[in-house]
C-alpha cells in the first residue's frame, strides 16, 4: 500500500486527513487538533487546505451561525483600559510613577 505522507513530522497520511475531514473536521486548525498535522514546522498546513478544498462544509455553516450569535458586544478598548488600571495600581502601590 502507498502511503501519501501529508505532515511528516507526525507520520499522518492523506487519507488521514480525509477521514478526519469526513468526520467533520473543516479546517486545518480542526485537523490540527485532531490529528497533531500541522503543529510542528507547518510546512504541512497548505496541502492539508489543498485536501480540504473550499467545499461545502456544514460543520462550518453551523459553527459560522453560532460563532455570529455568540461573538461578545465589547470593544478592544475595554481590556486595554482594564489593563492600564491594574498597571496603575501596581506601579502606585510600588510607590512608582505610572507612564
Amino acid at each position: 500500500m502507498n502511503r501519501v505522507y501529508v505532515c511528516s513530522c507526525f507520520g499522518i497520511t492523506e487519507k488521514q486527513v480525509r477521514e478526519h475531514a469526513e468526520a467533520g473536521a473543516c479546517t486545518p486548525r480542526q485537523i490540527a487538533s485532531a490529528s497533531k498535522a500541522g503543529t510542528d514546522c507547518g510546512s504541512c498546513v497548505r496541502s492539508i487546505q489543498s485536501i480540504l478544498g473550499r467545499g461545502a462544509c456544514p460543520r462550518r455553516d453551523l459553527l459560522g451561525t453560532a460563532a455570529a450569535e455568540a461573538m461578545p458586544t465589547t470593544t478592544v478598548a475595554e481590556p486595554v483600559v482594564a489593563q492600564s488600571a491594574v498597571v496603575r495600581a501596581v506601579a502606585t502601590s510600588a510607590g512608582l510613577e505610572a507612564a
